[in-house]
């Protein structure tokens, strides 16, 4: 494997990224570990978008895809690595592929991310960091390349688009945002059916972890900090675990008066992923940088080792300082 500081990157225009994705073909897309809306419709809506202009393709993800994507997210045809061009969407660091990680991480040819904390570890990058969602970068790629857009492209493309957004609630929503959102109701994409599989259907084992979670919760820095733990025994009891937990990070940022809310989740002996939501001026991706992580002003996280008061206390204390209360 070469090594990361040996990666020259290239930064590339949105016309640029268009001719690269006609010049090249048989391409392998690849999404982050625990995958999440964005990346899943990102992925699939460049997949159909390069399959339509006669393109080979296929989308690996690092995990199973959970189920509820399966109106717009289908098994691909298989695209040997060999002489294959590869591309990570929403990917802003190596580490977040997972276990494709060794097979891929260095060998990235194009990443399309919208993360201003990306690594700049592929070959060439196309980074529009004032971007909602990287399905919005892929919407205006789709686009500058005049390839046609079908019923489960813009699926796929809103799905992206109001997953990242809290369904268009945060701060990186702009008028842009909307544009892309009005134009993807001209197609068959029954955007109230994708709202309530998205954000108001939950699982019973799901309700049953977060009422364990709920029950870890503490208050730090005059109740302006809000923290939740999720085991690796609560996840086994209730038989939650991966993507199930996706929702559990927004509950740290709902409590009235909390400027940051962090969820500490376990995933291994001594690894512990920390996902934090942040309200301004806090910004959640300087914070999380500060423990070897990354993402957006109002969301970002960090994977920590050690045991689980060392990994509370090395997140209170990156909070702490951004609130001046250290």
């Amino acid at each position: 494997m070469k090594n990361k500081k040996d990666n020259f990157c290239k930064e590339l225009s949105l016309r640029q990224t268009a001719a690269f994705l006609k010049k090249h073909d048989n391409y392998i897309i690849l999404t982050h570990a625990s995958p999440d809306g964005d990346t899943l419709g990102s992925a699939y809506a460049l997949y159909y978008a390069l399959n339509e202009i006669g393109k080979t393709a296929c989308v690996i993800c690092p995990d199973v895809i959970p189920q509820k994507y399966d109106y717009f997210a289908r098994k691909t045809d298989h695209v040997s690595a060999h002489n294959a061009t590869i591309i990570a969407v929403d990917v802003a660091d190596t580490r977040l592929l997972g276990a494709l990680e060794n097979e891929f991480g260095y060998i990235v040819d194009l990443n399309i991310d919208h993360h201003v904390s990306n690594t700049r570890y592929a070959k060439n990058l196309y980074l529009d960091a004032d971007a909602s969602a990287t399905a919005e970068c892929i919407y205006e790629l789709i686009a500058h390349m005049k390839v046609n857009i079908n019923d489960v492209t813009a699926k796929a493309i809103y799905t992206g688009l109001v997953t990242d957004t809290g369904c268009f609630k945060y701060s990186s929503v702009t008028a842009k945002t909307h544009m892309i959102a009005a134009q993807l109701y001209e197609y068959n994409i029954d955007a109230p059916e994708i709202n309530r599989l998205m954000f108001d259907t939950k699982s019973k084992k799901l309700l049953e972890l977060e009422k364990m979670v709920l029950e870890t919760a503490e208050y730090h820095f005059d109740d302006k900090c809000f923290l939740l733990t999720v085991t690796a025994e609560m996840q086994v009891e209730t038989g939650c675990s991966g993507t199930d937990l996706e929702g559990i990070a927004v509950i740290s940022r709902s409590v009235e008066g909390v400027k940051a809310g962090v969820t500490v989740k376990q995933t291994g002996d001594d690894e512990f992923k920390v996902s934090l939501r942040t309200y301004p001026p806090l910004d959640a991706s300087a914070i999380c940088k500060n423990l070897g992580g990354g993402g957006h002003k109002g969301a970002a996280g960090a994977t920590v080792h050690g045991t689980l008061e060392e990994v509370k206390a090395a997140i209170l204390k990156a909070v702490g300082e951004a609130l001046g209360c250290n």
